[in-house]
């Protein structure tokens, strides 16, 4: 497994050590270990020379950036107006029954983290959620239990 002192010098090298690394370095650490543990953040902020506080400001203001351990596969719902009308509190509800955690939560077998986030862009279509990298639109219960069933029998 690769030592998050690695990627920090890895990125570096990529990105240099001003203040405007700081955000990629924390996105790429995020890809790797899946959040930032506190140690992590001094072990950054040290390697840029820059405060602790600006660098945990920058990792606690961005939802996508993870602070807590999360679950190999990260379910976003959209959780804004438009997603609200369309049916979003049947989704989460649909979504919480299917992996049985609640928002914010993550499962037993690391497999999931429940989230809720802002706009992801596709209002046209709400409710939205993404799992990972991937979008998914016009969402009903039935949807939600078929795609969430493909990710555990695609990925065992």
């Amino acid at each position: 497994m690769v030592e998050i002192s690695e990627i920090i010098e890895k990125n570096i090298q990529e990105y240099g050590k001003d203040r405007k690394a700081l955000l990629p370095i924390l996105q790429n650490i995020v890809y790797e270990k899946r959040y930032l543990s506190e140690d992590t953040l001094v072990q950054v902020a040290k390697s840029l020379d820059i405060s602790s506080a600006t660098v945990f400001g920058t990792a606690s203001f961005y939802s996508f950036l993870g602070l807590e351990p999360r679950g190999k596969h990260l379910v976003r719902v959209c959780k804004t107006i438009v997603c609200d009308m369309n049916g979003k509190d049947e989704i989460m509800s649909t979504l919480e029954k299917t992996l049985d955690i609640k928002f914010g939560e993550t499962t037993g077998d690391k497999k999931f983290t429940l989230l809720t986030t802002n706009c992801l862009g596709w209002c046209a279509n709400g409710p939205a959620m993404l799992i990972d990298d991937d979008v998914y639109t016009d969402l009903t219960p039935d949807k939600v239990i078929e795609i969430i069933q493909s990710y555990k029998k695609e990925r065992e």
